[in-house]
């Protein structure tokens, strides 16, 4: 029995989805426990590529439990239709595979709007959000005045609170944000209409996981974004809105810390970045874009081109410390396939000082420049690769490298998008 965290140690798009999938054929429950829509995890079976925005990717293994935790929050819409295209493609058979907290709060169309407004209206100054609804979701949720999954349920009780919040919204559209007002009667009849296909969807997922955890399954705890993208902990405010960090897995599903047996962090063997921001190492050169290119970073939601630059173990270490983490996943070492040199930045100079520690005055980040160390690269095709012995020396000497400057092992390495095309090292399921 194990209980296990995926997160992501980086800005997000970190190949979290596949990792997911792969740990998934070892756990009897998958339980996704922060975040929206807003976050896209694309996963390769076979020659079927698969996009999920909400649903945990376990979904795509018969008989394993999913669960969405109180930590989310939810579009109905969009999860109607995620769910809707895993039944197309045979996924899905059984609804009960299938869980939704009843305190997730539920993202409303006055959210989408504000988000979008929002964004437009702070013209340079944007955080570079999805537009999604998603922050706004969260702020009601602190604020009290959320609507839940399981108020969509009870019509009366629906309706009485979009009654109560919705004429506050409206006034903030119109006089601060220069939108036009919502219907309520239209949000009505397009939620109510949702409740009565979801009503088979409801549960208390904090009893299910712990019932499970006693019983002796195994649980993984699917995060989305990555850790630099953390409310608390990220390059605030370019952040998203909930805690992306594995302690977020036990307020976000109900579970206590003490159950928690490995946490495993996601990395690219270099980094992207959607949105705006510091990123310290981003590339504006034609290795840049080769990169992204060769890496097809391209966002899953919004297909926004990501930002690209060198690994950058300063931020690295950040995530191992605030995580906690027992292990790194490198993936997409295939893309760095061609380079005959590869930079890694190992420290920042600001100023006159040599820093080793991620900073957490942007101010101080943004006048940061990286201290790079060149290794070189393997240059050879790796894709094909099966086992990690078989690597080239100079791939090898890459990973082993980046378990000396983060002090984590390197338990999974990826080098290409498809299951097969990855090397587990150590199980945190075994």
């Amino acid at each position: 029995m194990a209980n296990v965290i995926i997160v992501g140690a980086q800005w997000g798009d970190e190949g979290k989805g596949k990792v997911v999938d792969i740990y998934t054929e070892h756990a009897q429950q998958v339980v996704r426990f922060q975040g929206g829509n807003n976050a896209g995890h694309t996963l390769v079976v076979g020659d079927e590529k698969t996009v999920l925005h909400l649903i945990p990717s376990g979904i795509l293994h018969e008989g394993k439990r999913c669960i969405i935790g109180n930590g989310v929050v939810l579009d109905p819409k969009i999860f109607l239709e995620e769910i809707d295209g895993l039944k197309k493609k045979g996924y899905l058979k059984d609804d009960g595979q299938l869980l939704v907290d009843g305190a997730v709060n539920l993202i409303m169309p006055y959210h989408r709007a504000i988000d979008i407004a929002r964004e437009h209206k702070a013209g340079g100054k944007k955080i570079g959000t999805t537009g999604r609804g998603i922050g706004p979701t969260y702020e009601d949720k602190v604020g009290r005045r959320g609507i839940r999954f399981a108020d969509l349920l009870k019509p009366e009780t629906f309706a009485r609170k979009l009654k109560d919040v919705l004429p506050e919204k409206n006034f903030y559209l119109e006089n601060f944000l220069g939108e036009k007002p919502l219907s309520e009667s239209a949000i009505l009849d397009e939620y109510l209409a949702y409740a009565e296909r979801l009503r088979g969807y409801l549960g208390n997922a904090s009893i299910e996981v712990n019932l499970a955890i006693k019983a002796g399954d195994n649980v993984l705890f699917e995060g989305a974004q990555g850790s630099l993208l953390d409310v608390d902990h990220g390059t605030y405010p370019y952040v998203t809105s909930s805690s992306t960090i594995a302690g977020g897995a036990c307020t976000g599903v109900g579970v206590g810390p003490g159950l928690i047996d490995a946490v495993i962090g996601i990395t690219k063997a270099y980094v992207t970045r959607v949105g705006e921001g510091p990123f310290p190492t981003e590339l504006h050169d034609e290795m840049g874009e080769q990169i992204r290119k060769t890496g097809s970073e391209f966002g899953a939601t919004t297909g926004r081109p990501r930002r690209t630059g060198w690994l950058d173990i300063v931020a690295l270490r950040e995530a191992v410390r605030t995580n906690g983490l027992t292990g790194l996943a490198l993936t997409k070492m295939d893309v760095l396939n061609e380079l005959d040199t590869i930079k890694v930045c190992t420290a920042y100079r600001y100023k006159d000082q040599l820093i080793e520690n991620f900073p957490a005055d942007l101010d101080i980040l943004r006048d940061c420049t990286p201290v790079y160390e060149e290794v070189p690269g393997w240059q050879q095709d790796i894709n094909y690769v099966k086992e990690y012995e078989q690597l080239p020396a100079k791939a090898i000497d890459y990973v082993e490298k980046i378990e000396s400057w983060t002090g984590c092992p390197v338990v999974l390495v990826s080098v290409g998008p498809r299951r097969d095309e990855t090397m587990v090292r150590k199980n945190p399921f075994a």
